[in-house]
């Protein structure tokens, strides 16, 4: 039976957005196996391209930190990486003159102040010759606005507001009186599977959805007090207790973290299959949560590009060898 006659066999996977935040996006993943998914987690961290600090050239460093750590430091800052789609990796530079694959970057600070003085990654000087890469910068990113050697506190405006509202700047080092540090950078297009200064996520999960079955002739068996013990058991609100009916009924399924608090409750009881959780084997809850680099959602959009890519090549490579087999009349 071909796909195009209804092989049952063929499965959809479908995506469902559940919440999304400037940062964080959840969603549901069905109609597939673990092996798409952990594909899917697989190429989120380590293939969707961003801008990190990739080379570090120490002029001066007076501070208390080593040359290597700062240049650590400088390459972990996440930075706005919307034009990394319009940058060449620097292995695949063809010598193409309009083929921008550098973005300069400096850090020129110097204490001239009693105060010991923080260094954030809004000192950081954006090299403004190459204009069409304005836009990749630190994240939160409000430049201090300070000269080389002014004693204006670092790493916030002359107003004393913070970046983006509450949120901070990225602490590089401190500086004492007379300390300077004086660096230039380039920032590079890449992917975690590199560095991972490259992933564009601080943390990209799954877990299955779980299908929860509550046994209603032996839930009856407990008292009031008991059916909410039980839903009091599960730290999460799994179960809820209904007053009108006096009855224990699934709340959110989608909470249960497999800690299994509600099964060790009722065995403890004497009423072990009190419930039936299993996992549900083509659902998968997925968490993203990006670093700034990227949007969430088009830290998804792209992993899902780089995967169809990936699945087009490994078609195109298995219809070769099965090209070459029947031409070899191999069965």
């Amino acid at each position: 039976m071909s796909k195009a006659d209804g092989d049952p066999r063929q499965r959809r996977p479908n995506i469902v957005v559940q919440e999304m935040t400037e940062d964080t996006i959840k969603f549901v993943l069905t109609g597939t196996d673990t092996s798409i998914a952990n594909a899917l987690r697989r190429v989120i961290i380590a293939e969707v391209p961003t801008i990190a600090i990739d080379l570090v050239e120490v002029i001066e460093n007076s501070s208390c930190l080593c040359d290597e750590f700062i240049a650590h430091r400088l390459g972990l800052i996440p930075l706005v990486s919307h034009k990394a789609a319009d940058m060449e990796f620097p292995y695949d530079y063809a010598g193409d003159d309009e083929t921008v694959t550098d973005v300069p970057i400096e850090l020129r600070v110097k204490c001239v102040s009693d105060q010991t003085e923080d260094v954030t990654s809004n000192d950081l000087l954006i090299n403004g010759d190459y204009t069409q890469y304005d836009t990749v910068k630190p994240v939160h990113y409000r430049p201090s606005g300070r000269a080389f050697g002014d004693a204006t506190a670092s790493g916030a405006p002359a107003d004393g507001s913070q970046a983006d509202g509450d949120k901070h700047p990225i602490l590089i080092l401190k500086l004492r009186k007379n300390q300077e540090i004086n660096m230039r950078c380039v920032a590079r297009k890449g992917v975690g599977r590199d560095h991972a200064k490259w992933q564009p996520v601080a943390t990209a999960v799954y877990r299955f959805e779980p299908e929860i079955t509550i046994n209603e002739d032996l839930m009856a068996t407990l008292t009031e007090e008991e059916k909410i013990k039980f839903v009091e058991s599960s730290p999460t609100p799994v179960f809820r207790y209904n007053d009108q009916t006096r009855k224990v009924e699934v709340n959110m399924p989608e909470s249960y973290t497999y800690d299994g608090e509600c099964l060790k409750w009722a065995e403890d009881m004497g009423k072990p299959g009190l419930v039936d959780i299993r996992a549900k084997e083509d659902t998968f809850l997925f968490t993203v949560e990006s670093t700034g680099a990227l949007p969430p959602e088009t830290i998804v959009l792209n992993a899902l590009k780089v995967l169809d890519t990936k699945l087009e090549m490994t078609k195109s490579e298995l219809d070769i060898v099965k090209s070459e087999m029947d031409t070899a009349g191999v069965e």
